[in-house]
């Protein structure tokens, strides 16, 4: 189903409210009222009732949300009803760690390959996916992949993400601390982790722990 026009603000909340459901349903409860989500997963109420009117109303007045019914419609709008196939390119620290991490099932991703060009990273078994030489990316275009991740140094993200492009991939997850370019066909969702990381001071109260300054560490670098 198509739907007209959608903040992005509320697609980036969709999962939230997904995760809130299926961890509710891991709890026994079968409904849900909007302010019970809303304390659950950290958004007004009176927000998650407008972000729903886009796609209909799913409530019944007195009763909530039917859990189950509400997370159904919520991975249709997502379009995660059906088993999505992803790829990651680049199996350094951070890469290993997402082929390792459980979670990503429940929304109906499945990472079945994993690049490299490390000859000492190639052939080796994570999580059941053996890693491929980055030479094999090509091999994408016949295997009915659309989602790669993408955890490769910055001087090589552009060209990975190029050559993703190029065998169809529709959609890229890039944890490259830099700006990428793809053709209008496919979106990327970039993720700096440290650039995110960086913002958290800014709400904590100053001259707290672990706080050192940065001009004498600068120069101790220097030195060193």
């Amino acid at each position: 189903m198509r739907y007209r026009r959608i903040p992005d603000e509320t697609v980036r909340r969709l999962p939230i409210y997904l995760r809130g459901l299926m961890v509710s349903a891991d709890h026994g409860r079968e409904h849900i009222s909007s302010q019970a989500l809303a304390d659950f997963v950290g958004v007004q109420s009176w927000q998650i009732r407008k972000d729903f009117s886009y796609f209909g109303d799913f409530g019944t007045r007195g009763v909530g949300y039917h859990i189950e019914k509400l997370a159904r419609e919520i991975k249709r709008i997502l379009r995660l009803d059906v088993i999505r196939k992803a790829v990651l390119v680049g199996v350094g620290d951070l890469g290993s760690a997402l082929l390792s991490y459980p979670g990503f099932g429940g929304y109906g991703l499945d990472i079945v390959a994993a690049f490299d060009i490390d000859p000492q990273k190639i052939g080796a078994v994570i999580n059941g996916v053996c890693v491929e030489d980055s030479s094999r990316i090509d091999t994408l275009r016949d295997r009915g992949v659309s989602l790669a991740i993408v955890a490769v140094p910055r001087t090589a993200a552009q060209s990975t993400i190029d050559r993703l492009a190029q065998v169809g991939i529709r959609g890229i997850l890039n944890f490259a601390p830099c700006k990428v370019i793809a053709p209008h066909r496919v979106k990327v969702i970039s993720l700096d982790i440290a650039m995110e990381l960086a913002r958290l001071p800014y709400y904590m109260p100053a001259g707290g722990a672990g706080e050192h300054p940065l001009a004498g560490r600068s120069s101790r670098h220097r030195a060193s």
